[in-house]
């Protein structure tokens, strides 16, 4: 099981945890919700559990609970400035389809 991120991605994660006491980094997962069936989650990692897998890439965290790695091995996490907007994107080799407006996705 692996998730990459790219140094755009970790470096984002450890400006947004720096001076946020006890975060580990970021948490990721998925829920049932939108059209396309899955959509992804975005929190600080606060705490990490005998469940959650850790990924570590260029001194960035990641957590992923049990439930969630099936839907999310692989993945590859990147951090992109569109106009004047920002945000994580999500490459997934797990998904099937989505929904015109990148919200949520589907597996096969």
């Amino acid at each position: 099981m692996s998730i990459e991120l790219t140094e755009r991605a970790a470096e984002h994660i450890r400006r947004s945890i720096t001076g946020r006491e006890g975060s580990e980094g970021l948490r990721l997962g998925v829920r049932t919700s939108g059209c396309s069936g899955f959509m992804y989650t975005v929190d600080y990692a606060d705490e990490v559990s005998e469940d959650d897998s850790v990924f570590e890439a260029h001194g960035a965290k990641v957590v992923i609970d049990r439930k969630s790695m099936p839907f999310l091995d692989g993945l590859e996490v990147d951090f992109v400035r569109e106009g004047i907007n920002d945000e994580f994107k999500f490459r997934n080799p797990n998904a099937t389809g989505d929904c015109g407006c990148g919200e949520s996705f589907s597996v096969g």
